[in-house]
């Protein structure tokens, strides 16, 4: 990926890994645009950042997204990458007896696989065409060796990792590169309450320092990879079978 004179959009950019993604873009002299749901936060991150902008997006929210691409279409129109990041993970116990927490499993498919098939959407117009365009879709190490706790959040990011292979496909006669990217266990705010969203589940890694993922992660994206899998996730992807799936995928879509 080119790393420097880029519009780069980019989801879920208040906090955690697209955060630190936007302020690493910004300050290689990018011109940075996030988004999220809390304005306060958005303006908080960009005034932090002089340059950087902001709009206010729901990616559970078809109408919201549709908005926000024309928006950035009329006053961007150099956009050339588009980051998929926003994300929520629920704690699900099948187990337990309990009903099934309906809203809490949409809320994780609608904005996990949802939001990632309707923001590439919208946006893919906008990219083709653009010198060095690239969709970034982050997945998870989770993606390939799920953890119980989150079963719902591990399978919408098997979709996200099959979803983009597809898109790598159908994109190539575009000029448009599709990265996936593949997180490990990030200290971010992700799943829960800040205080307590670090701790890691029984069994589970020591949590990435989100500086040093960002730092691994833009060397990462500077190369010509179409997976960028970093720290622990590439044990993951590894036993996994990654290497052997991408072969089989490639011959049944020659």
């Amino acid at each position: 990926m080119k790393m420097k004179s880029n519009t780069i959009f980019i989801t879920g950019g208040t906090s955690g890994i697209g955060r630190g993604l936007a302020e690493a873009f910004h300050n290689l002299g990018n011109q940075v645009i996030i988004s999220g749901r809390r304005e306060e936060n958005l303006r908080q991150v960009c005034s932090a950042h002089p340059g950087m902008r902001h709009f206010v997006l729901d990616v559970t929210d078809p109408q919201s997204i549709r908005h926000v691409a024309a928006q950035i279409a009329r006053e961007f129109p150099q956009l050339n990458a588009v980051f998929n990041n926003a994300g929520i993970q629920n704690r699900q116990d099948f187990s337990s007896g309990r009903p099934l927490d309906e809203k809490a499993v949409l809320e994780e498919i609608n904005t996990n696989i949802l939001g990632v098939v309707r923001v590439s959407s919208e946006f893919i117009p906008q990219l083709a065409g653009k010198p060095n365009a690239t969709l970034v879709n982050v997945s998870s190490g989770l993606a390939f060796v799920p953890l119980s706790f989150f079963p719902i959040y591990c399978a919408t990011k098997a979709f996200v990792h099959s979803f983009s292979l597809s898109l790598r496909y159908q994109l190539k006669g575009k000029g448009i590169k599709v990265v996936e990217l593949v997180p490990p266990y990030v200290d971010t705010e992700l799943g829960g309450d800040p205080k307590t969203a670090s701790a890691p589940p029984p069994g589970a890694p020591q949590p990435m320092p989100l500086a040093t993922f960002v730092a691994d992660t833009m060397k990462e994206l500077a190369g010509d990879t179409d997976e960028v899998i970093i720290g622990e996730a590439k044990n993951l992807a590894a036993g996994a079978g990654l290497e052997g799936s991408k072969k089989i995928f490639a011959g049944m879509n020659r």
